[in-house]
């Protein structure tokens, strides 16, 4: 177990200084300046900008400095928002797209892993149908257009809920919503796959022979075997779900930290872009190096095999 856990850190340490050097560099890479949007700056005042942020050094020069600053927890100061830092921001909007995130997958996954059992439970009938369809539509169907639908029944038409902003539990509700029909509905398919694969098992036609009760042979055999191989996949669909609330938040006008970071590769505001970038790396890397232990504890062949 303990060469198993190394070598997951050490892929796990590559893999965020990959992120960190590749974003780097490929930011590097897009026209312009984080000051040439400005239409204020003279070419002058630019240069000058330019030299104070120690942007017009060698470029090795910088990453070098942004990796010494990195390896302290140190982002920098953002180029747009004057006087903030990059941690600051962090620290102050990034538990609020958390909240989102978290309420959003605590909705996602008993109901996604529900829908899942009833569908694989009732193959062939009409609730069968009814779930697999909806699970279509919830993974075709873009977050944004499912956000504006939600607002214009619950909030305008019924008026059950409020529009947007993020003042109390209530404001919360619908973009909880909008983020987790997309994870409902993906978890209801692999869900119902997994579930009618562990049906045609030795084991389970054993139970049945044994005259099992039906509740006890469905969670003890069939759950418990079923949702052990979506352990992987839940590392990313944390993620997944924290990245795309970006989209939501805007719509719903969440004080979350999706504005900063679409704003901050608009305006190409260096700091601001590959701090974030680099703190949902780290947040991708760790979630999935939770996973990848818990999965090594709940199935010991996947560490023995690797």
């Amino acid at each position: 177990m303990k060469k198993y856990i190394l070598k997951r850190l050490v892929i796990s340490i590559i893999t965020i200084w990959l992120i960190a050097t590749c974003s780097f560099f490929l930011l590097r890479t897009l026209p312009g300046n984080p000051f040439s949007t400005t239409q204020l700056l003279s070419v002058e005042m630019q240069e000058r900008m330019m030299s104070y942020y120690g942007l017009d050094r060698p470029l090795i020069e910088q990453y070098f400095t942004f990796m010494k600053n990195l390896l302290h927890g140190d982002f920098g100061y953002s180029l747009k928002y004057v006087g903030q830092s990059v941690n600051g921001i962090i620290a102050e909007k990034f538990p609020v797209s958390a909240q989102l995130g978290i309420q959003a997958y605590l909705l996602s996954f008993p109901i996604g892993v529900l829908f899942g059992i009833i569908a694989a439970r009732h193959r062939g009938r009409a609730i069968d149908y009814s779930l697999v369809g909806f699970s279509v539509l919830g993974v075709s169907v873009p977050a944004f257009i499912l956000a504006s639908l939600l607002q214009y029944v619950f909030a305008i038409k019924l008026k059950l809920l409020p529009v947007a902003l993020w003042s109390s539990f209530r404001h919360t509700i619908l973009p909880t919503i909008a983020l987790s029909i997309g994870s409902i509905a993906g978890k209801t398919r692999l869900m119902r796959t997994l579930m009618l694969e562990v049906l045609t098992e030795d084991y389970v036609k054993t139970a049945k022979a044994k005259g099992l009760p039906t509740w006890r042979i469905i969670w003890s055999h069939q759950v418990r075997n079923a949702i052990i191989p979506m352990i992987p996949s839940l590392g990313m669909e944390i993620v997944s779900i924290l990245m795309g609330s970006f989209v939501v938040e805007q719509i719903f006008a969440v004080p979350g930290i999706g504005a900063f970071f679409v704003t901050s590769v608009q305006s190409l505001d260096y700091t601001m872009t590959l701090g974030l970038t680099v703190f949902f790396g780290v947040f991708v890397v760790a979630a999935n190096f939770i996973i990848d232990l818990i999965y090594g504890l709940v199935d010991p062949r996947i560490r023995i095999a690797k």
